[in-house]
């Protein structure tokens, strides 16, 4: 027997196989270069289902705890990086079935993969870790919004313009204005959560795609790992990868919503602007200007909204033309989730860091805002005197072209020009022009008053604690 013969007899499907395997086919297949960060999970997944096969009869006592004693010490090797990945080793199952028939022997290591397969070990060890790894997202997901809330309810005094079709439109409070991106954040928390119960469905005890014939214990499974629920279905347990999608989804969301904050912040930072400055360990120069000081921070952030979004709608191109059951391309969910989870994990920590340590310049906001802004507040000074709100706004705008033609602030206007253009018009509509007082006005629930800020914070912090 040739060497290349004798390298595939020892793979785990090789029975049945004659010939050789190419290698350059070894390569194309394997997996174990990225799907090795689920050790652990495959580890816990295993020790689990030497249980169900003690109580199924198929392990005694010694034999389990044998096993489950080899696949801590597996365990321990990965964790101190001193595992040595043999060249048969096609992914992380097969690798740790080997090393625990090395540590314990194969009379039995070779029990534990009675009535499992790989198929559904997988899908199996993939929910496992992207549990773990989701309640480590919806912590960094929390720690981001608790900071957003925290400056909103600090910095409530600073005022500022609200733009649409960003031009100038209406005097906000710069809390309503990070509130407002707060709620995309607060709303991706929740189906994040949502999520959950979808990833947690148990596959394990599914088999190749028949199910198990050993009379499995699959509630002792669930309850081993943690599961919420159990596959009910084995074909579909072992080929379902929604979750990944749903998940892959979330993401691309969320990092849109990223994206479109930090595209307002970079705006904000510029010079024309300068409403807000990143603090130096958010911010590079250039190579070139001296006295450059770049948004990287919120340009990555911006930038791998695209790539999130490119993972997704790769692996769903993937899927879409699947058969029924288990097929070789639902290897390549793997690539895409473990992309998209360290993106946004680490995209979530740095959008905390920058808004942890970015400085507002209330001064300059200030100096931003403009009395024509207070227009929509003639319009509502005269409905209050009885004049139906269609024709206030004509008579407002008539009032800002007479402005613009004067070459005067709208609130520069003369008590005969007022009157001229309605008989309504009293002294006190010079009340009208204070940009605070049009701001405390707005005090009904989802406002920028002083109140309704408080009430955002307040609900939002009891979203985040759920």
């Amino acid at each position: 027997m040739s060497g290349s013969e004798d390298f595939t007899k020892r793979k785990l499907w090789g029975g049945r196989f004659t010939g050789s395997t190419d290698p350059l086919m070894h390569e194309f297949n394997q997996s174990l270069k990225y799907d090795k960060r689920m050790y652990a999970a495959d580890v816990k997944g295993s020790i689990a289902f030497s249980k169900a096969l003690l109580k199924a009869g198929i392990l005694n006592e010694k034999e389990q705890e044998e096993i489950a004693r080899g696949l801590t010490l597996v365990q321990g090797e990965w964790e101190k990086g001193e595992f040595k990945i043999q060249p048969d080793d096609e992914d992380i199952h097969t690798a740790n079935e080997r090393r625990l028939s090395e540590i314990i022997g194969k009379d039995i290591g070779g029990k534990l993969h009675t009535g499992r397969s790989r198929n559904d070990q997988v899908a199996t060890d993939m929910r496992i870790w992207l549990m773990d790894e989701t309640k480590q997202v919806e912590d960094h997901l929390k720690a981001l919004l608790m900071v957003m809330v925290s400056r909103a309810e600090k910095e409530v005094d600073a005022i500022m313009p609200g733009y649409t079709h960003l031009q100038r439109a209406q005097p906000v409070r710069w809390s309503h204005f990070l509130l407002s991106h707060a709620q995309s954040f607060l709303s991706d928390l929740d189906r994040l959560r949502q999520l959950y119960p979808r990833i947690s469905v148990l596959p394990l005890g599914s088999a190749a795609l028949a199910g198990n014939p050993y009379s499995l214990d699959r509630e002792l499974l669930r309850t081993e790992l943690d599961f919420m629920s159990i596959g009910e279905n084995s074909m579909h347990a072992v080929a379902d990868r929604d979750f990944i999608v749903e998940w892959l989804q979330w993401a691309s969301l969320t990092m849109i919503h990223m994206s479109r904050m930090a595209e307002d912040l970079i705006i904000y930072s510029s010079a024309e602007f300068g409403f807000v400055t990143l603090s130096d360990a958010y911010s590079t120069g250039s190579s070139i200007m001296p006295q450059k000081k770049n948004p990287d921070s919120l340009e990555l952030l911006r930038g791998k909204s695209g790539r999130t979004f490119g993972q997704m709608a790769g692996f769903m191109m993937s899927l879409k033309g699947i058969p029924s059951t288990y097929n070789k391309d639902l290897q390549e969910d793997k690539e895409p989730l473990f992309d998209c989870v360290d993106t946004i994990s680490a995209a979530l920590r740095i959008a905390e860091g920058v808004i942890s340590t970015l400085s507002i310049n209330p001064i300059r906001m200030k100096q931003a805002l403009t009395m024509d802004m207070l227009a929509t507040d003639i319009a509502d000074y005269l409905v209050r005197k009885g004049v139906p709100f269609r024709e206030t706004h004509h008579i407002s705008g008539k009032a800002v072209a007479l402005a613009e033609n004067e070459g005067v602030q709208i609130s520069d206007l003369k008590m005969d020009q007022w009157l001229g253009l309605s008989d309504k018009f009293e002294q006190d509509v010079m009340e009208v022009f204070d940009f605070e007082n049009s701001i405390e006005k707005r005090n009904a629930i989802g406002g920028p008053a002083r109140v309704m800020i408080q009430r955002q914070v307040d609900v939002a912090r009891g979203r985040i604690e759920n």
